[in-house]
């Protein structure tokens, strides 16, 4: 009878055990699907926000094309009617020292138009450089905390 009891107890011990390893099994299991879960939730969510932002940067780009191109229009129409109204008082001139001035005095005034206008465009295109890149730098910089977040988990 001694012997049935402690086949018993050996029984129940072995149970006992066989429990404890399924719990400890059954957590380790729950705990790595929460977090593959939440690290999936992560990098939905990292992907939707760098989706956002490249829409956003290419919104900005879109934006400083149309500037660009609203800048050279006017500058072009600009210019050929400045052209025009200059063929215009060269030929209404009545002397070659008259036509000399004039000539000296519409090439130093499109000169400084052109390098204003130039410097106007590179503003332009900074401008718009800088907003387009600035949404892809800051999911950059993101992904760049998330990696060093999980090398130092």
């Amino acid at each position: 009878m001694a012997t049935k009891a402690k086949a018993g107890e050996q029984f129940d011990e072995g149970t006992e055990t066989v429990r404890t390893a399924v719990n400890a099994g059954a957590e380790a299991f729950k705990n790595g699907f929460e977090k593959a879960a939440k690290g999936y939730d992560q990098l939905f969510s990292y992907g939707k926000e760098t989706v956002e932002a490249y829409v956003k940067a290419a919104n900005a780009a879109g934006k400083g094309v149309e500037n660009l191109h609203n800048e050279i229009y006017n500058f072009s129409k600009q210019t050929i009617e400045d052209n025009m109204a200059a063929a215009k008082a060269l030929m209404s001139s009545k002397s070659v020292h008259e036509v000399l001035e004039f000539q000296t005095d519409f090439a130093k005034q499109t000169f400084d138009t052109y390098v204003g206008e130039a410097t106007k465009l590179g503003e332009i295109l900074a401008t718009t450089t800088k907003d387009a890149f600035e949404p892809i730098q800051t999911r950059l910089q993101s992904w760049m905390n998330v990696m060093n977040t999980g090398r130092a988990a």
